[in-house]
């Protein structure tokens, strides 16, 4: 039975990548997709938001609980998710693929840049609920250059997702316990 899900993901996961590289690859898109996997390398484009609320003492503690989440969401996913499931990258495993980034060498299963961008994007949401729709659509764009550029399955991308937006959950609820 798992034999046969495991099939039943892997031809999903197969065939979004193969509609992606078919028709959605293009020129503009060559040069957008790595700058907004850059924005998510390391949480770059979190830390620099992080640092302007902390910077700006009324929202300091939100920033401080912007760096506490990517901290946390980058634990679970990068630390222990991925080394227990241990999932090799597609760009790792065909031949044919030359993403336009460096090849990861750390696993692929849950993404790691969706997991902390929706973990962030969600944190952040909470507190500024009229900008919801802007960090979504950054953490959605990171995720989407993770597919584009060949270096996530599209599962691993819905795992982050879920992963990350519960881990903001988690620490929000946390967070406010002791406030």
């Amino acid at each position: 039975m798992y034999h046969n899900i495991g099939k039943t993901i892997n031809k999903f996961d197969n065939y979004i990548l193969f509609i992606i590289k078919k028709y959605g690859h293009n020129k503009y898109l060559d040069i957008i997709m790595p700058i907004a996997t850059f924005a998510g390398n390391l949480g770059f484009i979190w830390i620099i938001i992080a640092i302007a609320l902390i910077l700006n003492k009324p929202y300091r503690v939100i920033g401080n609980s912007v760096i506490l989440t990517l901290i946390i969401s980058t634990i679970v996913g990068e630390g222990i998710v991925k080394h227990i499931i241990r999932r090799v990258r597609p760009c790792n495993t065909q031949d044919n693929i030359s993403p336009q980034s460096l090849k990861p060498i750390s696993y692929s299963f849950p993404s790691g840049h969706t997991l902390s961008s929706f973990a962030v994007a969600e944190m952040l949401s909470m507190y500024f609920a009229q900008y919801k729709f802007v960090f979504m659509s950054i953490a959605f764009l990171i995720a989407l250059s993770r597919l584009y550029l060949y270096v996530h399955y599209p599962t691993d991308v819905i795992a982050g997702f879920i992963i990350g937006v519960l881990c903001s959950k988690v620490i929000f609820i946390i967070l406010h316990s002791f406030w």
